[in-house]
């Protein structure tokens, strides 16, 4: 049986599209990103699946992780993220006072918790609320989470779909430390890279001239800082088209001209999603 590592407690939006992508899988809780990370570049034979970025907030923060270890991506998954008022059975609204989730989960949610006179209290993750809530046995307070969560803490959907924007999706990404890469055919793919430049000036804009001229589509780019410094940065990058293609590798043999550090994180399939 394969095994896939996340972060959070069982019943978070991690566990939720890990059983969507392989629910015969040993799916095992983490309670820190870099925890997931470890276990995976210590455990060849295992995967991560790991939150890269939501439609409505952005980043979750993670990069500094992918820079570090380098595991390979072998493919990405949209899941919907549809948040729910969860409280003990028989709770009703007016009881509530007090809600607890994750910040972005309170973020996504904060028309509804401002039209209910709800005080705010910012967790960990959304799974890890909802088990409190369900261990404290007090119907002053409730958790905003997946309905995955409602099930496992034996607690009551108060009120579902309390996100401000409808269509919510965040972005995993299933990583691990094998290399597995899937062969050119006539499909949509995601090439995904980090690279450092040398240190000289214009070096980003001259590095970036091989995709203009090879018609080559940059869907992500994004810098960040190297741990502990403000003056070295990388750069996370995915492009539109598999590795193999000619077009591609011309556009990357350009850019490793200015590199100092490139990396290949991962070729894998584009969700359909990303079609919608």
């Amino acid at each position: 049986m394969s095994k896939i590592y996340f972060q959070g407690s069982f019943g978070a939006y991690s566990h939720l599209a890990a059983l969507s992508i392989d629910p015969k899988a040993e799916i095992i809780p983490c309670k820190t990103f870099d925890e997931c990370f470890l276990k995976a570049t210590n455990d060849s034979s295992s995967k991560i699946i790991i939150p890269e970025s939501n439609r409505i907030t952005g980043n979750i923060g993670i990069e500094y992780l992918i820079f570090e270890y380098r595991l390979n991506i072998y493919f990405e998954y949209f899941q919907k993220i549809e948040h729910n008022l969860l409280g003990l059975p028989g709770t009703k609204i007016s009881d509530i006072k007090d809600v607890y989730s994750h910040g972005q989960a309170l973020s996504q949610c904060s028309k509804f918790i401002k039209s209910k006179n709800l005080i705010e209290h910012v967790r960990a993750d959304t799974a890890g609320s909802a088990e409190m809530i369900s261990k404290n046995k007090d119907r002053t307070k409730a958790a905003i989470a997946s309905s995955l969560s409602a099930t496992t803490y034996n607690l009551e959907v108060i009120r579902n779909n309390i996100e401000n924007e409808k269509g919510n999706l965040t972005r995993f990404l299933i990583m691990g430390k094998k290399i597995l890469q899937p062969e050119f055919k006539k499909k949509k793919y995601i090439t995904s890279f980090l690279f450092k430049l040398k240190s000289k000036p214009a070096a980003l804009y001259q590095s970036l001239g091989g995709f203009a001229i090879n018609g080559v589509n940059l869907t992500k780019l994004q810098s960040y800082p190297e741990k502990n410094t403000f003056d070295s940065f990388f750069f996370l990058c995915d492009l539109d088209g598999h590795i193999e293609d000619p077009r591609v590798q011309k556009s990357l043999e350009e850019l490793g001209l200015h590199c100092q550090d490139f990396h290949v994180l991962g070729v894998f399939e584009a969700d359909k999603q990303r079609e919608k």
